[in-house]
């Protein structure tokens, strides 16, 4: 079977090689021929250190080649490139079954990254591949758990066929939205404990942190149409820990750096890396005012991160809001 990954990044290339380890017929797109000439010339993506990229994957930037009678897209690009993605993908008909493991909300209007593709693509044959996974370590075959969610619960059984093996288990749910908002949020209240790492503050705080953070991450989510019990799961909890505590996590980078002192901005050419965290953490805040949410943690990070709020006076503030029970 052939596969195709669009989108050369750290994550994209590790499916690929994950893809590849089982057999398949896999192709590695880049929209940049200078990334793609490195990659062919290297075998080495830069954001994996110390792993090489078998011979046998095909990369190219030129996508009819990696389109032309592939059974599998997995779309792995930021979730700002997503659009754009899906209509390249538009002249490709009949299209295969699409797998999102870009993580994030449209900007224009807050949709999750599964609407976005069905509603450019007309298809609802996609399904969402989330949960605590850094690329890093996946490309390293260390033992990693994730989620294959479809609302057509074939569809999940599929790629959880194509991707399972024995040091990437997948398992399947039919609660996209659950699993997106899971995966989008998370970035968010890593950034968060990001910046409480940088102010100095302990492992009392960070756990305060990521546990009221899920809480907001459940109430917005099931607001949604999410279900609560997926937040307690591996795209929920799991994720939120591997993000909030790992050193691969580039949103917790970025907030240890504006903790310091930096603005996002600053922060962002820094880890030299999109951060998703910060396009989500705006989009969020606005999802707040549209289901009218009290989530304090959130609207503390936006203050932080587009109102110039000093992080340690955000903190202050949120420890001494108004008294309530758990």
């Amino acid at each position: 079977m052939k596969v195709t990954v669009l989108g050369a990044g750290g994550w994209g290339t590790a499916l690929a090689m994950k893809l590849f380890e089982k057999g398949y017929d896999t192709y590695l797109w880049s929209a940049f021929d200078k990334e793609v000439e490195e990659l062919n010339s290297t075998h080495k993506n830069r954001l994996l250190q110390g792993v090489m990229i078998p011979d046998g994957i095909t990369i190219t930037s030129d996508l009819d080649l990696a389109m032309d009678r592939t059974e599998l897209v997995v779309i792995a690009v930021p979730s700002s490139a997503v659009k754009d993605v899906c209509k390249k993908l538009l002249i490709y008909n009949p299209l295969p079954v699409i797998v999102c493991v870009s993580k994030g909300f449209d900007e224009d209007n807050g949709d999750l990254m599964g609407d976005v593709i069905g509603k450019i693509l007309s298809t609802e044959k996609i399904v969402i591949l989330s949960g605590p996974t850094h690329a890093e370590e996946v490309s390293r075959d260390i033992p990693t758990a994730i989620v294959a969610a479809s609302e057509i619960e074939a569809y999940a059984k599929f790629v959880q066929n194509v991707f399972m093996s024995e040091n990437f288990r997948v398992y399947t749910n039919t609660d996209v939205v659950g699993v997106e908002v899971s995966g989008a949020l998370k970035n968010v209240i890593a950034l968060c404990a990001g910046i409480s790492d940088g102010c100095g503050y302990g492992d009392n705080t960070k756990a305060a942190l990521m546990t009221r953070g899920l809480s907001e991450i459940a109430k917005l989510g099931v607001a949604m149409g999410g279900r609560f019990e997926t937040f307690m799961g591996l795209t929920g909890v799991g994720d939120l820990i591997v993000t909030c505590t790992s050193v691969h996590s580039r949103n917790r980078r970025a907030g240890i750096l504006i903790g310091k002192g930096m603005s996002a901005k600053e922060a962002v050419d820094e880890v030299k890396m999109v951060v998703e965290g910060i396009k989500s953490c705006k989009s969020a805040y606005l999802l707040s005012k549209k289901y009218n949410l009290d989530l304090p943690i959130i609207k503390t990070a936006y203050d932080v991160l587009f109102n110039n709020v000093n992080p340690r006076a955000a903190v202050t503030e949120l420890m001494l809001r108004d008294k309530k029970s758990e």
